[in-house]
């Protein structure tokens, strides 16, 4: 599957794109950084009407408006402001990250706290599901 990177790990910016076109559309400060590449799975419209979600567990640097290829290893539950908006967690072809207990927490405070600047955004993350259920949520959403 091929994911759009929209945020680089660090950044405290967020790059809004137009998610079928790519084009940059404009960005916002958030307050916490992406501790991974954040972007979308290009060719999926999730129900939030937006691709599907998707933090890529690498190390190496990738950067905002690159396209890798990347096979889903997981799945994080999340509802916000009480819609589904899950996301998908990938790697890199020929890595192999371990999603492990410190990877997860990590995630979830991120994923939780990202928004804090928007008054009364409700973000709710639920468990981490395994390669099975990524791939099915990634075939349910395919354009």
């Amino acid at each position: 599957m091929k994911v759009f990177i929209q945020n680089e790990a660090g950044s405290f910016v967020k790059h809004i794109h137009h998610e079928k076109t790519l084009e940059l559309k404009g960005e916002e400060q958030v307050s916490r950084a992406y501790p991974f590449p954040y972007g979308f799975i290009l060719d999926t419209t999730a129900e939030d009407g937006d691709n599907v979600d998707c933090f890529v567990l690498t190390r190496k640097p990738l950067r905002t408006g690159q396209t890798v290829e990347c096979e889903a290893i997981a799945l994080m539950e999340q509802n916000e402001d009480d819609q589904v908006d899950h996301n998908v967690l990938a790697a890199l072809r020929g890595e192999d990250p371990k999603l492990t207990s410190e990877v997860e927490q990590t995630l979830t405070e991120s994923v939780r706290h990202v928004f804090d600047h928007i008054p009364g955004k409700d973000i709710k993350t639920g468990l981490f599901l395994g390669r099975s259920a990524a791939l099915e949520h990634v075939a349910k959403y395919r354009d």
